[in-house]
Formats: C-alpha cells, sequence, structure tokens
C-alpha cells in the first residue's frame, strides 16, 4: 500500500528509488525459521516483482539482504529475552552493525540513476552463509 500510495512522486520526481530491506533469510531458509524466513522470502519476491512491473519507469528498486548484524533490537524482540538474544553473537568477532547496513543503502541510492543494485547480501567476513558462522569461543 505504502509503494502504490508514493508511486505517482515516484514516477513525478524522474530519479525515483525503492529500497527493501530483507534479510538473507530470504534467500535461504533455515531450521526454526519458517515465519522469519517466509517473511523474508516475500520481501525478496516483492523487490523482484516491484523490479518488473516498474521496467521502462524512472524507479529503481534494490533489494539489502543482511546477515548477521547485532543490534540492541533485533534479536531480543525475535527471540525474548536477553540471554538467547546475546546467544546469537556470542564469539562473533565483529557482526555487523546498524551503520554498516545503513552505509551499503546510502551507497546504492547515490549510484548514478541509470544504475540499479538489484540486491545485495551482505554478511560480516565470520558469517560464510546462514548456518556457518566462525565463532573465536
Amino acid at each position: 500500500r505504502t509503494i502504490r500510495a508514493l508511486h505517482p512522486a515516484l514516477l513525478r520526481s524522474g530519479d525515483g528509488h525503492i529500497v527493501i530491506t530483507g534479510s538473507t533469510a530470504g534467500h535461504i531458509v533455515y531450521e526454526t525459521g519458517g515465519s522469519y524466513t517466509a517473511a523474508k522470502h516475500a520481501e525478496h519476491a516483492l523487490a523482484a516483482t516491484l523490479r518488473l512491473e516498474l521496467a521502462g519507469e524512472p524507479i529503481r528498486v534494490t533489494e539489502i539482504a543482511p546477515g548477521m548484524v547485532k543490534t540492541e533490537e533485533f534479536s531480543l524482540n525475535r527471540l525474548g529475552n536477553k540471554d538467547a538474544a546475546e546467544k546469537v553473537y556470542e564469539g562473533v568477532a565483529e557482526p555487523l552493525t546498524a551503520e554498516d547496513i545503513a552505509e551499503a543503502i546510502k551507497w546504492s541510492v547515490t549510484l548514478p540513476s541509470h544504475v540499479n543494485i538489484d540486491s545485495l547480501v551482505i554478511r560480516p567476513v565470520a558469517q560464510a552463509a546462514n548456518h556457518k558462522i566462525h565463532r573465536v569461543k
């Protein structure tokens, strides 16, 4: 609904850009992640569908798909308690930060208007895949 409501303004601007912040969970599923991965797959599909529907219009569509990002709220909200949230990042030397993702978004939207980053997967070096994380502890 939001994209539909903003579509006329994006079109009039001549240089519109829709950024969808998804997750690597929208590309690969994992055990115990059914609801989360389903929602993130929907965001991934939305970005791909919008690119098709908006073809020929001056509107770019970018999906940013972060892996392990450590923020105060994310794991706590998702898992419900502080101990479980801290365990997600235990032993990971440098998980991504919100600032890392903001920098990637800034980069994608400041490229020339004829350049579109379709999908950008971002992971910390310690995360080779959703299920493969190097821990120092």
